[in-house]
């Protein structure tokens, strides 16, 4: 039984699905079907039942894949604790977040300072986020949705407050505040469902009693900015991910209170390596910096510009 062969099953146990396992593992399906099946043969049982194109786990694969996944969690471990004793600059982080859009910036600040660290991203939902982190797949989460499970621990690094964006010459655009209310009749640009920040637009809109009028739903907080810029409705938008250069018009919002808290999540029993507690450290700090202009934006400088 080799260590890939794991990997590979950990992969193919996650997607029930070889095409999808094989590109995530940027190999070819059939050598994928092969190594699968030299495993079970390794075994001597089946991991997957088997109807045409279609794969799911087994008895047999639930129990091996629960042992596998602990295997390699620990692997890992061993593999950071290792990377430590030979310093920082050995050091690797795995990252998974729904959206990158406040991420970038406390990560090029950290790799200014430690470029020899590695760094990997995955993009993925807030469920697919707390079982990585239960699995140990990944050392943090980064996100404005709160994730549940066992052990999970987190820390705020991000407050914005959320505005109401609206083109140049809207009837709300000399105002001081407004409820949502107020716009419920109006033409709405959103995010396409699932999207992180539509998750958090609609649980405020649901506490203001309002189903916005969506006139279109797009997957990028840039794509948001430049539409209500062209007048095509208005939107949501966060303080501290606005474009300056957008010349948008926002107002603040009275009721329902509209905030986010972004965290960054981590499991307490994993063992996080110098390098990644490191980077914990450094988001914190980022975000807390009083004198960095990506913190804090004051209603009166956004609705300003």
């Amino acid at each position: 039984m080799e260590l890939l062969q794991l990997q590979y099953f950990q992969t193919v146990a996650r997607h029930e699905h070889m095409t999808k396992a094989a590109q995530e593992l940027r190999i070819a399906q059939p050598a994928l079907s092969k190594t699968i099946s030299r495993l079970e043969e390794d075994l001597g049982v089946p991991l997957f039942d088997r109807q045409g194109r279609h794969i799911r786990l087994n008895t047999c694969g639930r129990a091996f894949l629960g042992k596998v996944n602990a295997a390699l969690a620990l692997l890992e471990e061993g593999r950071k604790e290792a990377a430590d004793l030979a310093g920082m600059e050995h050091g690797s982080i795995h990252l998974a977040a729904p959206t990158l859009d406040r991420l970038t910036e406390p990560l090029g600040a950290f790799l200014s300072r430690h470029p020899d660290v590695k760094v990997r991203i995955t993009q993925a939902s807030t469920e697919e986020m707390a079982r990585l982190i239960d699995s140990g797949e990944v050392d943090f989460c980064f996100s404005a949705l709160p994730l549940e499970g066992h052990g999970i621990r987190s820390a705020s690094v991000l407050k914005e407050e959320v505005y109401l964006a609206v083109p140049a010459g809207h009837r709300l655009a000399g105002r001081s505040s407004i409820s949502l209310k107020e716009i419920a009749d109006e033409p709405f640009i959103g995010y396409k469902e699932g999207v992180l920040f539509q998750q958090m637009n609609d649980a405020f809109f649901r506490e203001a009693g309002i189903a916005p009028r969506f006139v279109c739903r797009v997957d990028e907080p840039s794509a948001i900015a430049k539409l209500v810029q062209a007048g095509l409705g208005v939107a949501l938008i966060g303080g501290c991910g606005k474009d300056p250069s957008a010349m948008l018009t926002t107002v603040p919002i009275e009721h329902p209170v509209c905030k986010r808290d972004f965290q960054i999540f981590w499991h307490d029993k994993r063992y996080l390596s110098l390098a990644a507690r490191k980077f914990r450290d450094a988001i914190v700090e980022f975000y807390a910096n009083p004198q960095d202009e990506n913190v804090a934006i004051s209603s009166e400088k956004i609705t300003s510009q």
